[in-house]
């Protein structure tokens, strides 16, 4: 059935093999069809149980829908291990000829050549039946993966808030990684649950037959080891489902870390979340060894359990004073044979699967049974579009017990606030469930996030989001979202791929696209979260005027903004203070009833107000048809994108996997010593085969008890100590992996998305922690003992090797040819896994957004796309197994054909125990043959995870942490910083960004940093912190940065990011990971920033756990929590990276004081878009394009017409130009009735 593949085989040979070389996924395997079968009989199933007012039972829709096809694959199961019994019968038959042999009794010939035919045609039928159980079996188990992946995802998508809390991306990548491949486990070995003890039961009675009661002792031994092993599957279970948990807190923790590695890098924080991840590991590995204490025991058992059971079988058999005879022998050693495997070797690992198969589907489960977001009908007729609206009567909405608003709101509604708009937008939205009041929705939302959400893919297809491309309309958007420059200067236009997280762009152009997203939608009511805290004001004006006002202008639409000068073109303003309405009407109303916040506003009467007219007809519905992105942001991108860092193809070895990777693998777990202590051990291996020989013709049982007692003795050792190496070697290799990665420049994290990072540290890690010391194990044991069976035959009958080495060479030449094309295939298959969790893990970044579009269906399609892709490669891993395995056994029922008939004809002068012996190695030995080649292939794509977490360990690294040169203890005294001729690019081959620049800032001096978009004032902190290395040189007081250790350099400077970042982990982790400071010191610096109150309400204070990502507090807050952390560092220079872009005026203000009074005696460069936080500086730095256009004080510059800061400033209207020409005077009078400090630099 599986010929088909050999083609491939041949082009796996010639060339590497790429995604277009595999086959398309087969309809029934298709991700989207399996999922809708398993979803629907889940839904049947949770109604049922809500009906009988029980728990739902995952597990019983599984079997419901895949229970009657799997049912029927045990007939071949059944068949196949029938056959291996009835195989022994014809041998003993086979060999009793020869024991009675008589020339001329030709009837005894020919019934000899029946059983040597059936001999060689069970070992056939054997050959067919085993492929396809395999194949079938293994294609269920991924079929049910597949289904449940679907399913996973398409919860993920419709999670609540408060679910949201309840789980994080680390537990759902774990679920996707690790705990569907149960599934793929269990099928294979869940039928020997009950073919095993029929089987058992079966050769009970053969045996009885041959001889007599003395097989009840053999019996026994196995009867004693079942429950023995049942007991192991148990513990098995309850290990895994504590392994998980801690493996999901694993993957969490790495998920924020290479999420925050900027932050983590600039704050120096490595250290303490290198300890975090290792102490969870540590945990994990500790539960890990003890599963593979009980592993080593379980298979050294069955490895010691078939020499047990033959020895004191014929033991007793002699002592009850029969004589052996060789045709007895064999037939009682082959019974047990076929019997040990099913009854000692899968039977047990059937139970532990099945336990640990258990654990995952409740894990599964129970996120299945999560709160689901409930979803308005969003149908309106057209009669209500025209009169789009949102409706709000007394309101009152929980996040988690907090009141936050009521009131009516329709048009164009700024609301000028702090923490309660983006709830309101939310409740709207649907996303925060209400309590109490009205909230009515008519018309389609749509809506542009605070925190702007792109995805990976093209610029394009995240505007176009699904919606057809209308070239005019296109045109118009990007042109009033100020994109059109940007699309000239990036390489391919919108065409260009936005990396993991939009890492390509700039803050501002990510908040751009985002409300271009909006934008272009054709919906009815407009929900603007603060799209203009991002931009420059010269931007924020256009977007405001020709997006808000120009092409919305006939639309609803409600504006979250911090930005007063806006207000006058409202209808209608909202004021909100902590979760109320404190005040409403139009700009003139407000003024007059003189609320606090007019107080913000500076009264402004020159600009005459602009009104708008309000409601306009929708011509037609938002359509759901989805055009798939997918095609546009496949195509590879051109060269000569210079300009940004492209998402690199994830890299994928090629060839052999050579000796040095295994060497790599081992001496990580052990040194030189235990390895040769470990073959040494396995020594009596080789000699355990030839005991076997002697039980027949030696019978002293004393000899035979010593040999049997040392070799299970040396077993048991052997399997503990390799399970020690293999598990520890797993250890050593994550914490190499881990260290490396956060010691590789930033750049690294742009180029790669996080999903393939996540992939190493889920999926190829699993590999190594439990599936691939089974197999290597099993590998050695199998090694060692077909030498010792061929040096015993080869002993008794030196022809026997006539026929092995040739075959030998066959075997090795197919397992070449086979490992060419499925390692590759496994690669493929590694590498296709990583896109699903990107696209995981970038949907639940975006989740708001998605809901908001309606777009859970595209992006499920998407899934689905990803998933089949995956598929392709696993069932092809799958199918080249199978043609790999036919072929072996073929050649090994044509040498057991060959060899049985060979003795008839060759029957003159053999003796009965040789022909039994030379018959039943034949049997045996192709058996384990064929097995051990398959493991080696088996192993060796395993090997494929360790080459790729070694390639991990050896990324380039940055500069090291700490060097010879220590700078001084009090350095840096003043904070005098000096660039000197500073060229900055982030790669060695990237684009230079910033260009030959010279400046000085001087101590305690204020610096205001303006530019527009990619002018290069980040690239300037990056060069500051060295996060990729600048050319030219820095100086800090005299102390040349790049000469000293980057935990030296990073720790004194202190950065307030553009992006605030909180870690999971309790609040005061969050603000001193280090424990360096006291409580009082923590609650000063929180009182210092106003948030003393917010952290006193939380549970447990200080101690209280924050959710993922810090999402239970708004940008405004966390923004306030990292100013937290630069006040208590208390360093001498401050870099603030557009801190207060997302904060309103109040906050701001408060900001902008604590800056004032709490870094008086400091550096502080402030990079700013609005011009206001930065108009008091002590000089103003203007860039553009990487070079400096003017640096020089503030009222200087303004008085000076040509200069670049007087244009920007002229574009903000009359009334805030001159409220800023007025603080910049302020600013200078002040300066100069001072004494001139400046003197002293």
């Amino acid at each position: 059935p599986v010929n088909w593949v050999t083609p491939l085989f041949s082009i796996g040979n010639k060339r590497r093999l790429e995604e277009d070389d595999m086959y398309q996924v087969l309809p029934d395997d298709a991700s989207q069809g399996l999922g809708e079968e398993l979803q629907r009989h889940w839904d049947k199933e949770v109604r049922m149980a809500a009906k009988e007012l029980r728990m739902p039972k995952l597990t019983k829709a599984i079997v419901r829908c895949y229970g009657k096809p799997y049912a029927v694959l045990g007939i071949f199961s059944f068949a196949v291990e029938v056959v291996k019994v009835i195989q022994p019968v014809f041998l003993g038959k086979l060999i009793q000829y020869f024991e009675k042999y008589d020339p001329n009794n030709m009837d005894a010939l020919y019934e000899a050549f029946g059983y040597a035919a059936g001999v060689s045609l069970s070992t056939v039928a054997l050959t067919v039946l085993q492929s396809l159980y395999f194949y079938h079996v293994l294609r269920t188990g991924m079929k049910i993966r597949v289904a449940m992946c679907h399913m996973i995802y398409k919860k993920a998508l419709c999670l609540s808030s408060a679910a949201m809390g309840r789980t994080t991306t680390g537990q759902i990548v774990n679920l996707l990684s690790n705990d569907v491949n149960r599934f793929d486990e269990v099928t294979t070995n869940l039928h020997y649950l009950w073919i095993a003890p029929l089987q058992a039961v079966v050769v009970i009675i053969l045996l009885w037959y041959e001889i007599g009661p003395s097989c009840l002792a053999g019996v026994a031994v196995l009867l004693f080891l079942m429950p023995l092993q049942t007991m192991f599957g148990k513990l098995f279970g309850s290990l895994r489902s504590k392994t998980a948990v801690l493996t999901d807190s694993r993957i969490r923790t790495m998920n924020e870390v290479v999420s925050g590695i900027r932050i983590i890098k600039m704050y120096a924080w490595e250290k303490p979340f290198s300890a975090l991840v290792n102490e969870v590991r540590r945990k994990e590995i500790s539960k890990i060894m003890s599963s593979s204490v009980l592993r080593g025991l379980n298979m050294a058992s069955f490895f010691a359990a078939s020499k047990i059971i033959v020895f004191i079988t014929f033991a007793v058999y002699v002592l009850l004073g029969n004589t052996i005879s060789a045709s007895r022998v064999f037939v009682a050693v082959s019974l047990y044979g076929a019997i040990k495997l099913t009854v000692t070797l899968f039977f047990p690992l059937a139970i532990e699967k099945v336990f640990e198969t258990i654990i995952s589907i409740r894990r599964i489960k129970n996120f299945l049974l999560l709160d689901e977001i409930e979803r308005p009908n969003m149908r309106f007729t057209l009669e209500e579009k025209k009169d789009a609206s949102v409706e709000i009567k007394d309101l009152i909405c929980y996040w988690d017990k907090v009141n936050i608003l009521a009131g009516h709101i329709s048009q164009l509604t700024c609301l000028p606030s702090h923490l309660p708009q983006s709830s309101l937008l939310s409740a709207i939205l649907g996303e925060l469930p209400h309590d109490k009041g009205v909230l009515r929705v008519k018309g389609q939302l749509t809506y542009a996030s605070q925190q702007p959400w792109v995805f990976p893919g093209t610029i394009r297809s995240n505007i176009l989001f699904g919606k057809e491309l209308h070239p005019q309309k296109y045109e118009k958007v990007l042109r009033a979202c100020a994109l059109k420059r940007d699309m000239e200067l990036l390489p391919d236009g919108d065409l260009t791929l936005i990396g993991d997280r939009g890492a390509t762009l700039s803050g501002g152009q990510k908040a751009r696209v985002n409300l271009a997203r909006a934008v272009y939608q054709d919906a009815d009511i407009y929900l603007l979260d603060d799209p203009l805290s991002a931009v420059d004001a010269e931007v924020g004006r256009h977007l405001f005027e020709q997006c808000i006002c120009g092409i919305l202008k006939n639309k609803p639409r409600i504006l979250v903004t911090h930005q007063l000068q806006y207000l006058q073109a409202a209808n209608q303003i909202l004021v909100l203070k902590e979760g109320h309405v404190v005040a409403r009407g139009t700009y003139s109303e407000l003024q007059h009833s003189g609320v606090d916040f007019t107080s913000l506003l500076k009264r402004d009467e020159e600009e005459e107000p602009q009104t708008n007219n309000n409601h306009s007809v929708v011509k037609h519905a938002f359509s759901q048809n989805s055009i798939s992105s997918h095609t546009s942001s496949m195509h590879s991108v051109k060269d000569g994108a210079d300009q940004l860092p492209v998402v690199a193809e994830e890299s994928r070895s090629e060839g052999n996997i050579g000796a040095s990777l295994y060497f790599k693998y081992l001496n990580a777990g052990a040194s030189i010593l235990v390895m040769l202590g470990t073959v040494l051990l396995s020594c009596p291996l080789l000699w355990d085969e030839a005991w076997e020989n002697r039980v027949m013709t030696d019978k002293s049982p004393s000899l035979c008890s010593g040999l049997t007692l040392a070799s299970v003795i040396f077993g048991f050792a052997r399997s503990l100590l390799m399970f020690n190496v293999l598990v520890k070697a797993a250890q050593s290799l994550h914490n190499r992996m881990f260290i490396s990665l956060l010691r590789t420049p930033v750049r690294f994290f742009d180029i790669n998305p996080i999903g393939r990072i996540l992939n190493r540290f889920s999926k190829d890690i699993g590999q190594l922690d439990s599936m691939l010391p089974i197999t290597f194990v099993d590998f050695s044991q199998l090694i060692l003992q077909n030498i010792g069976v061929v040096a015993v035959a080869a002993a008794v009958m030196p022809w026997i090797l006539i026929p092995v080495v040739p075959l030998l060479i066959i075997f090795l030449f197919l397992r070449r040819y086979f490992l060419q094309t499925s390692r590759d295939v496994k690669r493929l298959e590694s590498t296709t896994r990583s896109p699903v969790f990107s696209h995981l893990s970038s949907s639940l970044q975006g989740l708001w957004t998605i809901r908001a579009f309606r777009a859970e269906e595209r992006f499920q399609n998407t899934f689905d796309t990803y998933q089949d892709l995956h598929t392709e490669s696993w069932f092809l891993f799958l199918v080249t197994s199978r043609w790999f395995a036919l072929r072996l056994d073929g050649i090994c029922a044509a040498f057991v054909t060959v060899t049985a008939f060979g003795c008839l004809f060759l029957r003159d002068g053999l003796e009965a125990g040789a022909v039994g012996l030379v018959l039943s190695y034949a049997v045996t030995l192709l058996g384990n043959f064929q097995w051990t080649i398959r493991q080696s292939a088996e192993m060796e794509n395993m090997m494929t995870s360790v080459e790729r977490v070694v390639e991990y360990t050896e990324l380039e690294s940055e500069a090291p942490w700490e060097t010879q040169k220590h700078p001084p203890p009090e350095w840096p005294s003043q904070g005098l910083i000096t660039f000197d001729r500073v060229s900055f690019s982030y790669s060695s081959d990237g684009p230079v960004v910033l260009k030959d620049m010279k400046a000085m800032f001087r101590p305690k001096e204020k610096v205001g940093i303006v530019g527009r978009t990619g002018a290069g004032k980040s690239s300037l902190v990056s060069a500051l912190f060295r996060l990729a290395e600048p050319e030219g040189r820095i100086y800090i007081d005299g102390v040349l940065t790049s000469e000293i250790g980057l935990h030296d350099l990073r720790q004194k400077m202190s950065i307030i990011p553009q992006d605030p970042v909180l870690f999971t982990g309790t609040m005061r982790k969050n603000l001193d990971p280090f424990h360096q400071y006291t409580d009082e010191d923590l609650w000063n610096a929180l009182q210092e920033v106003q948030l003393k109150s917010v952290v006193e309400e939380l549970p447990n204070k200080m101690e209280t756990v924050l959710a993922e990502s810090g999402s239970n507090f708004s940008v405004g807050q966390r923004q306030l929590v990292c100013l937290a952390r630069a006040v208590l560092r208390k360093n001498r220079i401050i870099i603030i990276d557009e801190a207060t872009a997302n904060v309103d005026p109040r906050t701001d203000e408060l900001i902008q004081k604590t800056i004032r009074d709490k870094f008086r005696e400091c550096t502080v460069l402030t990079i700013a878009h609005r011009l206001n936080t930065i108009i008091d500086s002590d000089r103003i730095l203007v860039l553009g394009a990487g070079m400096i256009q003017e640096f020089d004080e503030p009222y200087v510059l303004l008085q000076n017409q040509e200069s670049a800061l007087y244009r920007t400033v002229q574009q903000m209207g009359k009334a805030e130009a001159a409220s800023l020409l007025e603080s910049a005077k302020q600013v200078n009078t002040d300066t100069a009735s001072q004494p001139n400090l400046m003197s002293l630099v």
